[in-house]
């Protein structure tokens, strides 16, 4: 029922969000820390990260948070969801390697999607197929973070062997839209998690600090120089792409 797509997680963020249920408007930041058995190195310019709010808007340019390498910041409003993705080096190099592409832009490119929160509240069901997860909120545990009360919610995630890898976040209830688009669809704003890189590898973000106000509209609006494509030729380009790749890694 949700089989994880490897491709699209990489492609494409997934949208969720509905309107606001909470009203705050500020910025929420975080650190970013190595927090596994075996050591990490974070750049300095990732040890810190953050999300600005207004309602059911978000906004974030950090990359803990986006999901792809390629993607350049994102934009949510409810359940619309709007990537900024910037494919020019790899389109470029893989044009200087022969490859030719039906799109002829520069790559950098808007992608948008929207969810259903019918679609979001599916993920609470219990579901221990292998490759499939889903959200479990727990009642009654709660923790301290940045000095705001955050509740405990686990992902279960099931391997292709059937073993569950269960991921434990700490969100507030009454910060961001409904079903947070940024985090697949969680019911509030994450303010400590702990992910799993493998191999004793482990990076945790936690809030530091929740600041109210500090936010206007402009901080929502999208960069410049981005185009967007139809959906036909969105996942052309994305094809084409995916095959110039494999090519290479098979030479």
């Amino acid at each position: 029922m949700k089989k994880i797509l490897v491709m699209a997680a990489a492609m494409a963020l997934t949208a969720s969000g509905l309107l606001a249920q909470n009203s705050f408007k500020g910025i929420v930041k975080y650190k970013v820390e190595s927090t596994g058995s075996v050591a990490m190195t974070i750049p300095e310019e990732a040890a810190k990260a953050e999300i600005k709010v207004d309602g059911a808007n978000m906004y974030t340019k950090s990359a803990i948070f986006l999901g792809s390498p390629m993607t350049e910041c994102v934009v949510v409003n409810g359940l619309k969801s709007t990537q900024c993705m910037d494919f020019s080096q790899l389109i470029g190099y893989l044009r200087s390697q022969g490859s030719e592409f039906t799109y002829q832009g520069a790559g950098k490119i808007i992608v948008r999607s929207e969810a259903s929160a019918s679609g979001f509240d599916s993920l609470t069901i219990v579901d221990k197929e292998p490759g499939h997860f889903y959200f479990e909120y727990v009642d009654g545990e709660t923790k301290q973070v940045a000095g705001h009360t955050a509740y405990k919610m686990v992902r279960h995630l099931y391997d292709e062997e059937g073993t569950d890898h269960p991921m434990i976040m700490w969100y507030a209830k009454d910060i961001g839209p409904a079903y947070n688009a940024i985090f697949g669809g969680i019911k509030g704003m994450p303010l400590e998690c702990t992910i799993d890189q493998g191999e004793g590898r482990a990076i945790t973000y936690t809030a530091t600090e929740i600041v109210s106000g500090k936010v206007k509209e402009t901080d929502f609006l999208l960069p410049d120089g981005y185009e967007t494509l139809s959906d036909d030729d969105m996942q052309e380009l994305f094809e084409q792409l995916q095959e110039e790749i494999e090519l290479l890694q098979g030479e």
